[in-house]
């Protein structure tokens, strides 16, 4: 039969050797002397006076095989710190995003607040005229009826100068026939009169008018006034185009008695009405100042 080595827990406390204190020995506490200088020995099981805690088997005689494991320190501990960081940042870069303008409006706002400067040019010189000459003199435009003597025209034409232009002033009497708006013999001579002066200002258009009283007239060929006063015009208009005058300087218009120059109570004023008037209208860019 095989003898069984006793449990170690039934070892008796005091036959186990103590590893830390050797047997039949134990420490000195402070402020009690050991046997050899005279003191008394506490009895054993007990450390100054006090009874010892025993110690079990595994913590006794095992107790130096015996090794607690060391718990290691987390590494990582440091990453939920640095991800709070980079969450924190992340969440400032928002709020800095939605609390910034984008560069268009910011340029914009700055245009609006700073003032606009006009620069104005000045205006190209014209081609060949050098830098610092002096402007080309205006041209004046002459008097067309300077040098001709009106006196010549006869007592039938009446001169009227005006803003507009100039007025020849003829009796219908003397060009025409009562009721009629065919030139008579004698009206070529006076109309012929004025044609030095329309040479002179070739410049200058010629707008033949037609005037008549308020009788009214009702013909075949003239049911109107409207339709004498044009007739007669437009034989005007005719005979200046055969001496030589150019027709895109002549026009013709029919007034009718629209526009009276005297009044038509008495035969005196019916007798001035009744007339034709050629008109020099100067060419536009002369009428201007």
């Amino acid at each position: 039969m095989s003898t069984k080595n006793p449990r170690p827990d039934a070892l008796a406390p005091d036959s186990v050797n103590d590893p830390i204190f050797p047997q039949g020995t134990a420490p000195l506490t402070p402020g009690v002397q050991g046997t050899g200088s005279g003191g008394r020995r506490p009895p054993p099981g007990t450390v100054a006076g006090q009874p010892r805690a025993r110690r079990t088997t595994h913590a006794g005689s095992f107790a130096r095989w015996h090794l607690e494991s060391v718990k290691e320190p987390d590494e990582e501990g440091w990453l939920l710190t640095y991800l709070d960081v980079i969450t924190l940042l992340l969440v400032m870069m928002v709020v800095m995003l939605a609390f910034s303008k984008p560069k268009g409006e910011v340029g914009k706002q700055a245009d609006n607040t700073q003032p606009k400067v006009e620069i104005r040019l000045p205006a190209p010189l014209p081609e060949g005229e050098a830098v610092g000459s002096a402007p080309p003199p205006r041209q004046v435009q002459t008097d067309p009826l300077e040098g001709l003597p009106l006196e010549q025209l006869g007592p039938g034409i009446e001169v009227v100068s005006s803003q507009g232009g100039i007025s020849f002033r003829i009796s219908s009497e003397i060009l025409f026939a009562a009721g009629d708006a065919q030139l008579a013999p004698q009206a070529g001579e006076v109309i012929d009169r004025l044609l030095p002066v329309f040479n002179k200002a070739m410049t200058y258009s010629i707008v033949v008018e037609g005037h008549t009283d308020n009788v009214p007239i009702s013909t075949p060929r003239f049911p109107s006034n409207w339709e004498l006063a044009a007739g007669r015009a437009g034989a005007v208009v005719r005979h200046l185009q055969t001496r030589g005058i150019n027709p895109t300087r002549l026009s013709a218009s029919g007034y009718a008695e629209t526009r009276p120059v005297a009044s038509n109570a008495s035969p005196e004023g019916r007798a001035t009405n009744r007339r034709v008037e050629l008109v020099m209208r100067p060419p536009v860019a002369a009428a201007r100042p």
